[in-house]
């Protein structure tokens, strides 16, 4: 063990901080030389914020020390919230403390408690800067081209403007957008100095500044050389030596359902009736990992970029558009390699009664829309019902089953959320022409469902099977939160019997929202339990799925656009096609997939961030041509500042507390504006016209100004409503996390399920029996796959011949 772990060992073993003395009489140092290492290895354990020093120069661990170290996020107003790793909680601090401090920074600093009994961080010391490039405006001071050039930040978190060096220009002129790599933080006499790396665009060019934000959130937009000829190598058709293995799935009815302007089209489903009443869902995949290999440029890449990006005007893609839209899109009538999970479904419960997985190869049968299928389920367009009439029976099955799964999970207490999502329409010059409303139409819901039914089924395969695997999970809300929430809903005549800071199940959750469907408050009360509830993420060990009310599910659909999918693809083929549980194995992915996990869910938050600043600056730029206009809203927020006004397009505007007709107190345990002299009221649903005041496209706000008083609809639940809470599952300690191993565990992981057994895997290649099925040519996949295992070590042989 070296010198810096023995450190660590000590300091952690230690209940108090201990003087050079304790330490080197502990480590038993003797020489000079000792002594010296000893020192600077302190130091560096200080300067990086793994260990703390005291006044009178003792150390010990940072939570022996009542600090913590983290990264800062700075808001406008001046005060931050330091960002703890391993802490559920951000450490407030106020504006005082964050001197010569910027956004991003890693910092180290001393909780206490202020005079409200809430803990606030005292700063200690910067142990890192956490900007190094941003992007702004280089501006020249009046127009006048004889002065120093600075950048004016997009991210207004950023306090400063550094000063560009006129050789490091690259040629920029008054307005560029432009990307500055920082030289030299602000020293208080100076404001700091940058260099420009890359020039976007003037700021009035069409398209500059999606371009900018997506820069902001350092976004790459170009794949490097070796990707682009790694994608350039893969062959435009699926070449049939690579059949061999996979169960021939070409001659099944099987369909793509997607948007109309969907490109990478990377899932399609059957369904059919089995002879015993059984419903037989398949849901095949397309098969990336077999283009894209572990450790190649292609997957290199793809980590590091993690997720596809979707902004109003573009598509930023995980990969090359070769690959995303081409051999691996599963476009209509040509051969695709896919993964499938084929599930045997009771009609009765909904219950996934017996699966399998298995690499196969398709040929979809017709590209179908969401608009189209639902047209053929709800008998809505005669065109439609005859242009794909061979194919009604099947869409009705689907529309079947899809209800059988939708009362299951509802059954269990899934939390089904149905928020109306808008599209801002740009034109060609990339200005919002128009802002519309994304209906979830029953063809929506229904892939939805196959998709839920598939990533459920395969995230419990490899749970069981005991194997390091990634997983969606979704948290527990944490207890205050919910006690908010509760106290919030008591308002609306909603009361939860509960234990005050217990968490609770998903069901109690689903039956306020049950309790206030179709009410005026419906919306409202949906936002501020969303906002109670935790982000999911990705993990290496399986934590449940609260919303879902599930203990198992995973991303196994979308390997074209989210990395996790890919890799999950990838343990599919290595564990259940490939059979390799070796320890080598097994520990190279205990060692990987945990920081795999933690880059995806990194890479998913800047995904979002982006597309909802690209959302807000499009909704803002829409407004502006709506300038004194008026609009009737809701209430969506109210604050010590104002309150958020939200119209029915889902354009959302800010009506300050100084624009208003009286001085109104903010009330936070009702989230209402009570006036002072007039006694009005503002609570959150309560639906008021406004007037737009104001647009700052820089900042992506609209300011809104009261017009017309609060409507308030009468709610048509006659008595107020009581909900009995059930305690919520205690969370998983680290050992029941995964089976019943805790990460450090290099146990060897145990095999699949033997088939035949309700809700078991089988074993690769293995069909399970079923009395009294027919040989016809609508068999099921899982008996075509039997048929074809003969065939397969047939074509294996020919194969070999052929090569030697």
């Amino acid at each position: 063990m070296n010198l810096r772990d023995q450190l660590l060992e000590i300091l952690q073993a230690s209940e108090k901080p201990l003087s050079v003395d304790q330490l080197t009489e502990r480590l038993q140092l003797a020489s000079t030389d000792d002594f010296k290492e000893l020192i600077r290895t302190l130091n560096a354990l200080e300067e990086e914020g793994a260990i703390g020093r005291t006044r009178t120069n003792r150390y010990g661990t940072l939570a022996s020390l009542g600090q913590v170290a983290g990264i800062i996020s700075i808001h406008q107003r001046g005060f931050g919230f330091l960002s703890v790793e391993g802490e559920a909680e951000d450490v407030f601090l106020p504006p005082d403390q964050l001197k010569d401090v910027y956004h991003g920074d890693t910092i180290l600093v001393k909780k206490r408690e202020d005079n409200r009994g809430k803990t606030e961080g005292i700063l200690l010391k910067v142990l890192k800067r956490g900007l190094s490039e941003f992007v702004g405006t280089y501006t020249l001071p009046s127009g006048r081209l004889d002065q120093f050039a600075f950048i004016e930040p997009d991210d207004k978190r950023i306090n400063f403007w550094p000063v560009v060096n006129p050789e490091k220009s690259l040629g920029a002129v008054d307005g560029h957008k432009v990307v500055v790599r920082i030289t030299k933080y602000p020293d208080g006499r100076f404001a700091g100095a940058c260099d420009v790396v890359r020039i976007i665009g003037h700021k009035n060019d069409p398209g500059v500044d999606i371009l900018s934000i997506v820069y902001k959130h350092g976004i790459p937009t170009e794949f490097p050389e070796d990707v682009i000829a790694q994608a350039n190598a893969v062959p435009d058709e699926a070449d049939e030596k690579d059949f061999i293995g996979r169960v021939d799935l070409r001659d099944e009815t099987i369909f793509t359902i997607d948007g109309e302007d969907a490109k990478d089209l990377d899932d399609a489903v059957h369904v059919k009736k089995l002879d015993n009443g059984n419903y037989e869902l398949g849901v095949h995949i397309a098969d990336v990992s077999h283009y894209v290999k572990e450790g190649s440029p292609l997957d290199v890449e793809a980590l590091e970029r993690g997720t596809s990006v979707y902004l109003v005007d573009r598509v930023i893609p995980m990969l090359p558009h070769r690959l995303s839209n081409g051999i691996c899109s599963l476009n209509p009538h040509v051969n695709r390699l896919t993964l499938s999970c084929v599930m045997e479904i009771s009609p009765q419960n909904g219950k996934v009664v017996r699966h399998d997985l298995f690499p196969s190869v398709i040929k979809t049968t017709e590209r179908m829309t969401y608009t189209n299928v639902r047209e053929i389920i709800e008998r809505d367009d005669e065109e439609t019902l005859k242009k794909y009439e061979p194919f009604i029976g099947e869409f009705d099955l689907m529309a079947e089953l899809a209800e059988v799964l939708r009362k299951r999970r509802n059954s269990r207490g899934a939390i089904n959320f149905d928020f109306a999502e808008a599209k801002v329409v740009v034109n060609e010059e990339g200005k919002p022409a128009d802002i519309v409303l994304r209906p979830r139409s029953v063809a929506e819901k229904l892939i939805e469902e196959f998709m839920l039914a598939a990533n459920e089924t395969v995230a419990e395969h490899f749970h069981k099977m005991d194997v390091p695997f990634i997983y969606r999970v979704h948290d527990n809300p944490k207890p205050d939160k919910l006690d908010f929430f509760f106290d919030f809903v008591a308002n609306f005549g909603v009361h939860i019997e509960r234990i005050k800071g217990q968490t609770v199940e998903p069901k109690t959750l689903q039956k306020i929202l049950k309790a206030i469907d179709g009410e005026p408050e419906e919306p409202v009360i949906s936002t501020i339990m969303l906002r109670s509830m935790q982000q999911a993420k990705y993990d290496d060990v399986s934590l449940g799925h609260f919303g879902l009310a599930t203990d198992f599910y995973t991303h196994f659909t979308s390997p074209i656009r989210r990395y996790p999918d890919l890799i999950v693809h990838r343990l599919m083929r290595t564990y259940v096609f490939n059979n390799d549980l070796s320890e080598k194995t097994i520990a190279k992915y205990e060692d990987r997939l945990g920081a795999i996990a933690e880059q995806a869910s990194k890479r998913e938050r800047r995904s979002v961030d982006a597309e909802r600043e690209t959302q807000a600056l499009k909704k803002a730029e829409y407004m502006e041509a709506h300038l004194g206009e008026e609009f009737d809203g809701v209430v969506a927020g109210v604050t010590n500042f104002g309150m958020f006004v939200e119209l029915p397009n889902t354009i959302e505007g800010l009506v300050r507390l100084q624009s208003m007709d009286d001085y109104y107190h903010f009330d936070e345990s009702q989230l209402m504006l009570l006036g002072e002299r007039t006694k009005r009221q503002f609570r959150i649903g309560d639906a008021v016209r406004v007037k737009v005041d104001a647009v700052n496209l820089d900042e992506r706000t609209i300011d809104f100004t009261v017009v017309g008083m609060p409507k308030r609809e009468p709610s048509t639940r006659r008595q107020p409503t009581t909900i009995k809470a059930k305690g919520g599952r205690p969370k998983k300690d680290e050992k029941d996390r995964r089976g019943g191993r805790g990460r450090d565990d290099k146990k060897k992981r145990g095999k699949p399920g033997r088939p035949g057994k309700p809700g078991k895997p089988g074993k690769p290649g293995e069909k399970p029996k079923r009395d009294g099925e027919k040989s016809s040519q609508g068999r099921s996949a899982l008996d075509l796959k039997k048929k074809d295992k003969h065939k397969r070590k047939g074509d294996a042989k020919r194969g070999a011949k052929k090569r030697r």
